[in-house]
């Protein structure tokens, strides 16, 4: 799915990263950021940007390297139909959803980002996937790091449909009627249509890569 060199450079990364926290040597040091270096050219070179903003990216990452989590939340109308947003970054339209925040549990990540995206208060009741970034799910991007994504089936309790500065459509869409300009390396159209499937046999198992 996803170009060599990509997967190179962030294995180069994760090495560097981890032996840079680890290794006390100077002279070990020093090799650590070499590779370091090293990986941050071989992803400049083929995206064009410049080798110095991608270190710095690198250099800002500490402690054991492992992979990102996101969260996304399938949260459906008593009709059947899912709530989706449009990003406001690529006008495409994925499942709400983010980053994982520090000190916040995977329940309140997505309970918040539902929040902050859609208006909707929700309680998520279901942890429904744990898909791996790179898996074949998804359409591959140029992203430096990898990523782990938590999809959870979550029930409304309040509020009520409103955008934010990530968000600049909040709908609710019918299996039959999803769209066709899917954000898909937030949320594909594989994974929405195992999300309805979980809605349909709430008695499937937790799915993971």
């Amino acid at each position: 799915m996803e170009p060599n060199w990509l997967v190179w450079g962030r294995a180069l990364q994760a090495l560097a990263q981890t032996g840079l926290t680890y290794a006390t040597d100077q002279f070990d040091r020093e090799r650590y950021a070499a590779i370091r270096a090293i990986a941050a050219q071989i992803m400049a070179a083929t995206a064009g940007v410049e080798p110095g903003a991608v270190e710095a990216v690198f250099a800002a990452e500490r402690g054991y390297a492992t992979p990102k989590v996101g969260v996304r939340a399938a949260v459906f109308r008593d009709d059947g139909a899912i709530l989706m947003v449009r990003e406001a970054s690529d006008g495409r339209w994925a499942l709400p959803g983010g980053w994982a925040d520090v000190n916040d549990s995977p329940r309140e990540s997505i309970e918040r980002e539902v929040r902050e995206e859609t208006g909707f208060q929700v309680v998520a009741r279901k942890l429904a996937a744990v898909y791996d970034r790179v898996g074949p799910a998804v359409m591959p991007t140029m992203w430096p790091f990898h990523i782990y994504r938590l999809f959870f089936l979550c029930d409304i309790v309040g509020g009520a449909a409103q955008t934010s500065h990530e968000t600049s459509e909040v709908a609710f869409f019918p299996e039959a009627a999803i769209p066709d300009d899917l954000s898909s390396n937030r949320s594909s159209r594989f994974h929405i249509e195992r999300l309805f499937a979980h809605r349909r046999q709430p008695d499937l198992p937790t799915e993971f890569e």
